[in-house]
Order: C-alpha cells, then structure tokens, then sequence
C-alpha cells in the first residue's frame, strides 16, 4: 500500500510541475490543482495508513491520528478557494490581453 502511494504521490507530484511549467493558464490551473492533491495525500499519508481503527482514543488499543485528517480537510478548502481565485485571475488576464498566454503575449510577437 505504500509503495502505491508513493507512485501515486509522484506522478501527480510530476504531472502537476510538468502542467505548471507550460505557457498557457488552463495547464498551469491544472497543474495546482494536481500539485495540491498530491500535497493533500501526502498530508493524509502521514498520518500512517492504518484500517479499521477509529479516529479517537477509544476503547481500541490502536487508533487514528485525527489530526492529518483535519489539515487534508483544511487543506482541500484553501485549495478549492485558490483555484476558484486563480481561474477568476486567469479570465480577467483574458480579458485584458486577449491571450491566455501567462506572459500576456503570445510568443513570437
């Protein structure tokens, strides 16, 4: 289980650099957005994978550490926020430039 998270956390790590690196602002959105999911299962892989066990101290001898879960929880509201700003940032520079280039001007000109 490990060993896919950690393939997972990768690839999302590296497809989401890969999408911000590009020229174009829909990518670079895409790209966040990859890279804050990939931070999101990092957060939530600290917290040790354990099944079956409950959240809180209980009557169990193992639990869950309740606090990853908490900053995932956090973690996916900054993010939903940042994106719905960024992609509002990203139409208004449309509209000003005329070109979803992140420089604002398309190459070449």
């Amino acid at each position: 289980m490990e060993a896919l998270f950690a393939v997972t956390l990768g690839v999302l790590t590296a497809s989401g650099i890969y999408l911000i690196l590009q020229a174009r602002i829909f990518p670079v959105v895409l790209g966040l957005t990859l890279l804050s999911y990939a931070v999101n299962l990092f957060l939530f892989a600290m917290g040790r994978l354990a099944g079956g066990v409950p959240a809180v101290i209980g009557r169990s001898a193992e639990y869950g550490d309740p606090l990853p879960q908490a900053l995932v929880l956090t973690a996916i509201v900054i993010g939903f926020a940042m994106t719905a700003f960024v992609v509002v940032l990203a139409l208004r520079s449309l509209g000003e430039t005329g070109t979803d280039h992140v420089d604002g001007q398309e190459p070449g000109k």
